[in-house]
């Protein structure tokens, strides 16, 4: 019985050995998938997400801490985000507020008063942070808790376990007392494998303490080596299921890649198998050996995953830093025409476009520093062309001051009421001068011209309202005229008097103007009408007949010209005539010059037509002036 009891505790110190070598496996894994977790958790730039992507992220992050099955690598995960979240959301407020601080100034030409309230997605991006950060406080206190309550829990069981060691040692014991302690012993035993972590100090001490009370527990009994050895026996067989469960998880990366999944069930898998107790000591190694040759293959499979995923983060980022360097030339971009600027925009957003074309994960630090880059030239090139428009925008603000005194200029004429052409000639000008101003403020554009075009129209549609009346009265005029041409044709064929004529012309005199287009026609009537009523007077000498046709026509004359109008009308016939009375002297003069033959008389022929014309013509312009010169 003594050799049974030192080959017990042999066993025993054995098993207790076997221990920590698992536990420090059991650790490596553990910093692994830490590792992993840490990795994929940078996979993302969150610089280049617009803000419902952002609040989509936040958002999954947070849901995925709500649920039941959190863990600390969820935690750990989200906790990062939010620390990669909040440079970018500091940057989009700072953004927004010194937008609109620029909005108000430019508004307000002051700061005084300013106040900003950011944006709802801003807002919902700030709350999430929030959240996110309370979820993780109280998990990690939740956690806290829940070690303090497993260690609580720990001790009873650990007391449990002393008083049955207690009474089986302190009495004796028949077959339904080993029972029903057996059963309480294994009914503690699975309560302490339920039972979760606790704080790190107290771990070992507890372990320490429980393993020993199981030694003692076995040792007490006489079927302690039967009853371990069944239970060993046991551990061994869910150990091999788990070595096969592992395997069929390891044959499945022929199918599917190495994903996180795929890691989080081998994980899980490990976490069982660390739970079972030991196995035969023949066959122990051998179980964990088959085991970790499993886990192996899965992280080497992770590990070179992650080394492809270096590999094609080195080329985006080379892809990328080749697109910043054909942004910096745009950086230093001045000029002072709006098509050449927007031309300049066309190419940096295309160059954006590639840049978020560019999908993937950078490294790390690199990565940041490169898109902090990357951004700040775009907000140079951009900060440039707002600087510009600044400029144009306040030009524009003058053109619009100068638009609107011409529109107040054109209603200021509107309401005097007077459409003379000393107005109509302002009115002209003003369109002129509106054409050489530039443009205006897009908002005001429409609305200025619609202003501007409004009131020139009332303007000449009020002209034309009058002109209209005035078109009327002159096509009376015409009808009376005409009537009155009429009656002196009719006159003239019958008794013709002196008295009659005078009543005739004081007639005509007394009517208004006629249409300028029917002008000249009418008056040639009227004068002919009184030419041949003057013949039909018998008492008239061929001068007085001359007299009073002159004196006719002299009043036609200042009917239809100004004095000005006649002194230039003067001063065009005396250059007539006396350029024809040139013509015909130098004619006549080469005449005197031509013998008698068959082609210089017909040569002469030609220059005494040309002379009998031209004599007509002068003698008409003889006449004309005469007439003027009575008129003026």
């Amino acid at each position: 019985m003594a050799h049974e009891e030192r080959e017990e505790n042999t066993e025993q110190d054995q098993e207790l050995e076997q221990k920590p070598t698992d536990t420090l496996e059991i650790g490596q894994h553990d910093d692994l998938e830490d590792e992993t977790e840490t990795e994929e958790s940078h996979e993302v730039d969150y610089s280049q997400l617009t803000k419902e992507e952002l609040i989509a992220a936040l958002e999954k992050e947070l849901a995925t801490l709500k649920a039941e099955t959190r863990t600390s690598a969820h935690v750990k995960r989200a906790d990062t985000v939010v620390r990669e979240v909040r440079p970018v959301l500091d940057q989009l407020k700072r953004g927004e507020w010194e937008e609109a601080r620029g909005k108000y100034i430019a508004d307000n030409e002051s700061e005084e008063g300013f106040e900003y309230k950011h944006e709802a997605q801003t807002q919902r991006i700030e709350e999430l942070c929030r959240e996110i950060r309370g979820q993780k406080t109280s998990y990690y206190q939740s956690l806290e808790k829940d070690k303090e309550k497993n260690f609580a829990v720990k001790t009873a069981l650990l007391q449990r376990l002393r008083e049955l060691l207690e009474a089986e040692e302190s009495r004796e014991t028949d077959a339904s007392d080993m029972k029903t302690s057996w059963e309480e012993f294994k009914k503690i035993q699975e309560e302490w494998k339920a039972a979760g972590n606790i704080a790190s100090p107290h771990n070992g001490t507890l372990w320490a303490t429980y393993n020993a009370l199981i030694d003692r527990y076995f040792s007490n009994r006489n079927i302690y080596f039967e009853l371990k050895e069944l239970d060993r026996k046991r551990n061994a067989e869910l150990k091999a299921e788990l070595c096969e469960k592992l395997e069929s998880l390891v044959a499945t990366l022929a199918e599917r890649p190495m994903s996180k999944e795929v890691l989080n069930e081998a994980n899980q898998i490990f976490e069982e198998y660390k739970h079972v107790g030991p196995a035969p000591r023949e066959i122990q190694e051998e179980l964990w050996q088959r085991f970790k040759k499993s886990m192996d293959v899965l992280y080497d499979a992770r590990r070179n995953q992650s080394d492809e995923q270096k590999k094609s983060m080195a080329e985006i980022y080379q892809a990328k830093s080749k697109i910043y360097e054909d942004i910096v030339p745009f950086t230093s971009f001045t000029s002072g025409s709006i098509n050449d600027w927007n031309a300049k925009t066309k190419e940096i957003l295309a160059f954006q476009d590639q840049w978020v074309a560019v999908k993937g994960p950078m490294p790390r630090e690199e990565g940041k520093e490169l898109s902090k880059k990357f951004w700040a030239a775009l907000k140079a090139f951009f900060h440039n062309k707002g600087e510009f428009f600044k400029q144009l925008e306040a030009k524009r603000e003058q053109n619009l001051k100068a638009k609107t005194a011409l529109c107040e200029e054109v209603e200021e004429i509107i309401a005097t009421g007077e459409d003379n052409p000393q107005n109509t000639q302002r009115v002209i000008e003003f369109q002129k001068k509106w054409k050489a101003i530039g443009q205006v403020p897009e908002k005001f554009k429409d609305s200025i011209y619609a202003r501007f075009k409004q009131a020139c129209d009332a303007y000449f549609n009020q002209k034309r309202a009058k002109n209209k009346e005035v078109e009327r009265d002159f096509e009376e005029n015409l009808a009376k005229k005409k009537e009155l041409c009429e009656r002196i044709e009719a006159a003239a064929e019958q008794d013709a008097t002196i008295a009659q004529l005078n009543h005739f012309k004081q007639e005509w005199a007394a009517l208004g103007f006629v249409p300028k287009k029917d002008m000249q026609a009418i008056q040639k009537r009227y004068i002919a009408a009184i030419n041949a009523y003057v013949g039909a007077i018998g008492k008239l000498s061929s001068k007085e007949r001359e007299q009073v046709v002159l004196e006719s026509e002299v009043e036609m004359v200042r009917e239809g010209e100004t004095n000005r109008g006649l002194y230039r009308k003067e001063s065009d016939i005396r250059r007539k005539i006396s350029q024809l009375e040139s013509d015909i002297a130098v004619w006549e003069n080469n005449i005197q010059f031509f013998g008698n033959s068959k082609g210089s008389n017909k040569l002469k022929a030609d220059f005494e037509r040309r002379i009998e014309k031209a004599s007509e013509q002068l003698n008409e312009l003889k006449h004309q002036l005469s007439i003027i010169q009575e008129a003026i």
